[in-house]
C-alpha cells in the first residue's frame, strides 16, 4: 500500500484501508455507534459477572468474569472517547463503503439458514443456501449454478458426515438409508 495513503477517495483500488496509515484521524461510518454498543455490551457482560457471585472475595466464582469485563468496559470506553473526538470521513457513507446491500443480503441468508436447519436437515438447507449464494454471486445461468452448488454440497457432506462423521441435523432428507444404501453397494449387497 502507498505509504501517502490517508483513505480517501482511492480506497476502492482492492487493499485494505485497515493497515496502519488509512485513516488516523478520521472516522468512518458506524464507528461511533459500534463503540457505544461494544461499550453497552460490556457493561451488560459485568453485570452478568457481578451476578455469579458478587465481589465478596478475590477467591469467588465471579472475580475472573468480572475483572475480564471490567477490563472489556475500560477498553471500550476509552475506545469510545477516542472515537468520538475524530472526524468523520468525508467520502464514504455507511451503505455503500461499510455495510453495502449485499453484505446486508447475506446476513438474512445466514439467518435464514438457521432457522431452516433444524426443520429441513443440514443436506437440505446447505443446497438452498449454495444454490441462492451461487446464483446471487456468480450471475451466471442455472446450469453453472446447480452443478457448483451440488458439487460443493457432495464434498462438504462427504467431508463431515462421511469421513469425519459429523452428526449434522438430518431434517426430512433420510440421509440414514442413503449412507446405508451406499454401504450395501460397497459391500457387494451383503447384509
Amino acid at each position: 500500500m502507498d505509504p501517502e495513503f490517508r483513505g480517501d477517495i482511492d480506497h476502492h483500488d482492492g487493499t485494505s484501508d485497515a493497515t496502519p496509515g488509512g485513516y488516523t484521524e478520521q472516522r468512518r461510518p458506524g464507528e461511533l455507534s459500534f463503540a457505544i454498543f461494544l461499550t453497552l455490551a460490556s457493561l451488560f457482560l459485568l453485570y452478568t459477572a457481578y451476578g455469579i457471585s458478587g465481589f465478596k472475595a478475590l477467591s469467588s466464582p465471579g472475580s475472573v468474569p468480572m475483572a475480564t469485563t471490567l477490563v472489556m468496559v475500560v477498553s471500550a470506553l476509552i475506545v469510545t472517547i477516542r472515537t468520538s473526538r475524530l472526524n468523520k470521513v468525508a467520502h464514504e457513507t455507511l451503505s455503500k463503503d461499510i455495510l453495502p446491500v449485499m453484505v446486508i443480503l447475506f446476513i438474512g441468508f445466514l439467518v435464514i439458514f438457521g432457522l431452516l436447519l433444524k426443520p429441513l436437515g443440514f443436506v437440505l438447507t446447505a443446497a438452498l443456501f449454495l444454490i441462492i449464494a451461487i446464483k446471487v454471486l456468480a450471475r451466471k445461468g442455472w446450469g453453472y449454478t446447480l452443478t457448483v452448488a451440488l458439487v460443493s454440497l457432495v464434498v462438504i457432506w462427504i467431508i463431515f458426515r462421511v469421513v469425519f462423521t459429523v452428526l449434522l441435523p438430518v431434517g426430512i432428507l433420510p440421509e440414514a438409508e442413503f449412507i446405508q444404501f451406499f454401504r450395501n453397494l460397497m459391500s457387494g449387497g451383503a447384509s
